[in-house]
């Protein structure tokens, strides 16, 4: 899992959601929810009959790639799924801008994730925490309490294991 420098954690990228393939799961099960989200606001009867349509079309990605990603969650723009199979993300939980899911990964309720946040495969963040701008969580790595900004932790518990400047014990 590389993370690139070069992407903003303030700014979303909204190419990184673009579908580009006739079989994109990750980019058209997000695109379901974008759209489901701008009928719901237009609060007009074409939107609302719109946004029927978005849910069925949002219930088919789902399905192909078993994942559970609430129509109504706070995700900002940017959001990168390039494996989104069995990617399990709490209704209350919210995303920030250009951040990547890799499969497997679980995010409990109340869970803040701030900017260009990478997880890995499986990772499991159970909250209620936060996980600071250009962190990243490893492969399998459960993660139970707050991460600060830069951070990379892995293991089972997450511990730091990269970016921490003082003490790698003090990583909140």
């Amino acid at each position: 899992m590389e993370h690139d420098l070069n992407v903003s954690a303030t700014e979303p990228d909204w190419s990184r959601e673009a579908v580009t393939r006739f079989w994109d799961p990750g980019p058209k099960l997000i695109r379901a929810i974008r759209r489901y989200q701008a009928a719901r606001a237009k609060g007009t009867l074409i939107g609302r009959l719109a946004s029927k349509y978005w849910v069925v079309v949002h219930r088919f990605w789902s399905v192909v790639t078993q994942s559970e990603i609430h129509l109504n969650m706070e995700i900002a723009g940017g959001l990168r799924l390039p494996h989104p199979t069995g990617i399990i993300l709490h209704p209350d939980a919210q995303i920030g801008v250009n951040c990547m899911i890799f499969h497997q990964v679980t995010l409990s309720d109340a869970v803040i994730v701030g900017g260009h946040v990478d997880f890995g495969a499986g990772a499991k963040v159970l909250g209620p925490l936060t996980i600071g701008d250009n962190a990243r969580v490893g492969a399998n790595a459960v993660v139970t309490r707050d991460v600060a900004p830069g951070l990379t932790v892995a293991g089972t518990p997450a511990r730091v294991i990269a970016g921490a400047k003082d003490n790698p014990a003090d990583w909140t």
